[in-house]
């Protein structure tokens, strides 16, 4: 059997592994990514590195540090952290960009990191983005970040691979915002959970590289662990327009008008962009690439849609919300997902000559300074301020809670950002829409959400095939010495799917490093709950739905249930990046969807929380759970991750790792 363009991307960068052997689903390993990228959360990876009792970076060349989601914040703490940041990069030669060059993500492809064929990571819940550049992009948690800057590798376990076949042409007006609400909508029971996607069919030849890498970023609300477009021509053209790009800023920069003796950039250039073009033929799945599941839609049925109220995967058709005439108080044309060159061309091609409605509130963000500045030159960027934009700057703002026109209570809020979960963008009592940048701008002028035109309401045309289905039975392990055999505990449980970080620790307290753990206990589930902390108990078992920890990759969502006293966390599935979270913190994390459906249908109440009353046992040597006389098969627990919570966490781990 072939190989899957993943697999052959992973087999690249995987190390400490047989030469001979390909790696398997399911197979836990070794990577050793091209680039690590970190943001503000850097400052807190510095400290769990210097933990280690290490201070030599393992390759600098492999980090890239960028400053992007708090960049509203100038008081002294917030200052000195990113202060700490640049000093620290420039003592350990490592690259860095700071406050107001753009959202790290965006500088990740326009500067080259994220190149295609490659494996490249970040400590970001969104670096599945670089996906759209043939590049597997993935998440990894803080603690992840601190153990490759010391070894240059972490460890990874092989997701499920499936296939997503685009065929057709889009309609005009419809966007690569559009598909991929509409992936997230019509494919919303978990099809693609923690699955790597790769995109492929004839419709990929009409997607422009900006649309890709929309689809790509949004994999993550999705559910999956990254989304890759393999490359093609549409991609080497991009990447030799970036060449250009840099050949007249170097000409410009010099005061000249040749740049044939001046230094090429150190990653896009020539010589790098011939070797790709003579490998690309290579860097794409093998015909007999054997797939989870493959999923088809019509890109020429696909019409314009919207998500929300606060959930990714409730979408109505464009027309369905114009009948239900939903005004808006602010409109947000940011983030990494959508706002580049073209989505704001896109923008000011819809307030031209307009001016915002009144009472509603436009926010514009460029993803990335380069991309601010290129908009200003084209004119579209005095357009959309002359229609009544209020401009800020480039960076994560108000798509994280940060900064300038954050929601307020029962405000309604039209986003071309990637997340609407309940709180993320500023009160919990808000209503959050997400929708492409044009249904984003028309809405802005007419103040609700709407888009011009009359359109077909009908569903897309799609579907899925599931190539196999295999379920767990009981199976008795080896424990390492220390590794409990039995855990027992009463059930609280909290009947929610998609219950998200955000609601089991808020945004606003992400970046606030200083917090203790009996202060992150405090806040645990408030978004969620708030009455949570006052019906679950020290040494309970939190029993949740499915794609628990979906959203973004806070390590806090993990060490503040832990600090409660919660002894693990039971859910149907999870979110990977929580899960890597979970072990890397020496806390326990395991799918039981037979459990959740049993407890759903016992305990159908309105209730956000309930404590139970029932005892549940964990048999971790037997691979089971037993709840009375029903007995549920769990995925054995491989010695990888017994060891992570025997040394309760990578940091103990790998302290034990460097004194051998």
């Amino acid at each position: 059997m072939g190989q899957t363009y993943t697999e052959k991307i992973i087999q690249q960068y995987s190390v400490d592994q047989d030469p001979d052997q390909s790696p398997s689903i399911g197979d836990y390993l070794n990577i050793s990514p091209l680039h690590v990228m970190s943001h503000d959360n850097t400052s807190s990876i510095i400290s769990k590195f210097l933990k280690l009792n290490s201070n030599i970076i393992h390759n600098p060349d492999q980090l890239v540090f960028t400053i992007d989601h708090n960049i509203q914040d100038h008081s002294d703490e917030n200052l000195q952290k990113y202060s700490l940041i640049q000093d620290f990069a420039a003592s350990h030669n490592i690259d860095f960009y700071p406050a107001g060059r753009g959202i790290g993500h965006q500088i990740m492809c326009e500067e080259g990191y994220a190149w295609p064929g490659s494996l490249v990571v970040a400590s970001d819940s969104h670096s599945n983005m670089y996906g759209g550049l043939g590049c597997l992009g993935t998440p990894i948690v803080r603690t992840d970040a601190a153990s490759l800057w010391a070894t240059g590798k972490t460890w990874w376990q092989i997701p499920p691979i499936s296939k997503v076949i685009l065929n057709g042409k889009l309609p005009y007006g419809v966007t690569g915002k559009d598909i991929i609400i509409s992936l997230c909508g019509y494919f919303n029971n978990d099809e693609v959970l923690n699955h790597i996607v790769e995109f492929t069919g004839e419709g990929l030849s009409s997607l422009s590289i900006d649309q890709r890498l929309t689809i790509s970023n949004m994999t993550t609300e999705w559910g999956a662990l990254a989304g890759i477009f393999p490359p093609d021509l549409i991609t080497l053209n991009w990447l030799k327009h970036r060449e250009k790009f840099f050949k007249r800023i170097r000409s410009k920069f010099n005061g000249s008008d040749s740049s044939s003796d001046l230094p090429s950039h150190p990653r896009i250039n020539q010589k790098s962009i011939s070797q790709l073009e003579s490998d690309i033929s290579t860097l794409c799945a093998d015909p007999n690439a054997y797939y989870e599941k493959e999923l088809k839609i019509d890109l020429s049925t696909i019409q314009p849609h919207v998500s929300g109220p606060n959930d990714v995967k409730t979408m109505l058709s464009i027309s369905d919300i114009q009948k239900k005439n939903i005004p808006i108080d602010k409109a947000y044309l940011v983030s990494c997902v959508n706002s580049r060159v073209s989505d704001l061309a896109e923008a000011a091609k819809i307030v031209k000559g307009k001016k915002v409605a009144n009472g509603v509130e436009f926010y514009i963000a460029a993803a990335s300074s380069e991309v601010q500045q290129e908009s200003e030159r084209l004119g579209d960027w005095k357009i959309l301020i002359d229609a009544g934009a209020i401009v800020l700057p480039p960076g994560c703002g108000p798509c994280i809670g940060h900064g300038a026109g954050t929601l307020k209570d029962n405000e309604v809020v039209i986003s071309s950002t990637n997340r609407n979960f309940k709180g993320r963008m500023g009160s919990p009592n808000a209503f959050a829409y997400l929708a492409s940048p044009t249904v984003v701008a028309y809405s802005a002028i007419v103040g609700k959400i709407d888009l011009e035109g009359t359109w077909d309401s009908s569903k897309a045309k799609y579907n899925v095939r599931i190539n196999n289905k295999q379920k767990n039975s009981p199976r008795k392990i080896n424990l390492i010495e220390g590794f409990p055999s039995i855990i027992q505990g009463n059930i609280v449980f909290c009947n929610s799917n998609n219950l998200n970080t955000d609601g089991i620790f808020p945004s606003e307290f992400t970046y606030k490093d200083n917090m203790t753990l009996e202060q992150q206990s405090d806040v645990v589930m408030k978004n969620y709950d708030p009455n949570f902390k006052n019906i679950a108990k020290e040494n309970d078992i939190l029993v949740s739905g499915f794609n628990f920890g979906t959203g973004s990759s806070r390590e806090q969502a993990v060490t503040a249930l832990k600090s409660f006293g919660i002894q693990l966390v039971i859910a149907g599935s999870f979110s990977e990046t929580f899960k890597r979270n979970s072990f890397n913190n020496g806390f326990l994390s395991i799918e039981s969807p037979g459990l959740i459906e049993y407890l759903s249908s016992t305990f159908a109440s309105n209730s956000l929380t309930i404590s139970t009353g029932l005892s549940l046992i964990v048999n971790l040597s037997e691979s089971l759970i037993q709840i009375g006389d029903k007995i549920y098969p769990i995925t054995p627990l491989g010695h990888v991750v017994q060891s992570l919570i025997v040394e309760n966490g990578i940091e103990n781990w790998l302290k034990k790792y460097h004194s051998k």
